[in-house]
């Protein structure tokens, strides 16, 4: 009698839908959360701003903003809370602000102990005394180098005179000398998918070249009225194929299609957003500085699987190899070593 009364009671009543709902969203955030990735490997584009014009840019200077380094610190402190163990500095160009970069590559490697820190540069403005005083914590320094014509460098964009082939032999002999693995970015395009870069990149001795197929993003080089239109500049897949084929017997090299690359990076903006760079119009979600990185990272697409697959884990920290270059094999680190 007493238990039909309370529940037929109208405030019970609510009181039990309430508590219903409550058990419901609960077990709905903790699917939600064992189901959340880790953001493993981190690219930090903090600026836009280039000094370099290269034609097929998808990370165009559509903004001068530049977080304060208070604010940045903050920023990487939160990856580093949610699992981050890789960091790459990339942009625009990094070393346009030496001070804001030394300050950040000390903050991570002193402060949070981040695992590797790299940074992607086009090598014209990196000078000597920055990586002797910086070296202790830099695991990588990859130079984007697309051609080693230096006629092809200028059409391209890369530079007016040609010279940043002899200014990245400078930097590949500063990270042997100081202990930084020296790495090689390159974009296949319509002006070198042509080139037999085999004997450079051999004489060079990079630990990893990176060869990226030509991408177009939606909203940054699609079209004339873009700060850049990368449509000229795209290989087709034949022309791709023929470039990987000539170039696959060097150990170092590591191919990325266009399939492999969309989805497969994990990239934060000026204003550390999240942006999805896959198939349509590019996105960006909320900054993690406001909203924390797991929702904001629920926010964009990040494909865990695709960035296995293009080798995302690899011999990342300088501690692996004895010395910072040479063109050469590694088993690298699979999944089950870096628990997400």
């Amino acid at each position: 009698m007493l238990s039909s009364t309370i529940l037929n009671n109208p405030v019970t009543s609510v009181l039990w839908v309430i508590i219903s709902c409550a058990v419901f969203y609960f077990l709905r955030d903790v699917a939600a959360t064992a189901k959340e990735q880790t953001p493993v490997s981190v690219n930090y584009h903090f600026s836009r701003k280039c000094n370099y014009k290269c034609g097929f840019c998808f990370h165009t200077e559509t903004s001068s903003s530049i977080l304060s380094l208070d604010e940045a610190k903050r920023g990487l402190k939160l990856l580093k809370e949610a699992g981050m163990k890789k960091l790459n500095f990339a942009g625009g160009e990094p070393f346009l602000y030496p001070h804001f970069l030394s300050e950040l590559l000390r903050y991570g490697k002193r402060e949070l102990g981040i695992e590797s820190m790299s940074i992607v540069s086009n090598g014209s403005q990196i000078k000597e005394r920055f990586l002797r005083e910086n070296a202790k914590y830099i695991d990588i320094l990859a130079i984007s180098c697309d051609s080693f014509n230096p006629d092809t460098n200028i059409r391209i964009g890369r530079g007016t005179k040609g010279e940043n082939v002899d200014q990245m032999a400078k930097v590949a002999g500063w990270c042997e000398e100081f202990g930084i693995k020296f790495k090689i970015n390159t974009v296949v395009c319509s002006l070198n998918w042509d080139e037999d870069m085999s004997a450079n990149i051999a004489r060079f001795r990079p630990f990893r070249w990176k060869v990226f197929q030509c991408l177009i993003v939606t909203g940054e080089n699609d079209n004339e009225k873009r700060i850049r239109d990368a449509r000229s500049f795209l290989v087709s897949d034949e022309q791709w194929r023929v470039f990987c084929d000539r170039h696959k017997h060097l150990d170092c090299f590591v191919p990325e299609s266009n399939e492999l690359m969309k989805g497969s990076y994990l990239i934060l903006d000026e204003f550390m957003r999240f942006l999805d760079k896959g198939d349509g119009e590019e996105k960006a979600s909320e900054s993690i500085l406001e909203v924390g990185v797991r929702k904001a990272m629920r926010q964009v697409r990040w494909e865990q699987n695709s960035f296995v697959e293009r080798g995302g884990f690899y011999d990342w920290t300088k501690g692996s190899t004895e010395t910072g270059t040479g063109c050469c094999s590694s088993d690298g680190v699979n999944a089950e070593q870096l628990a997400w």
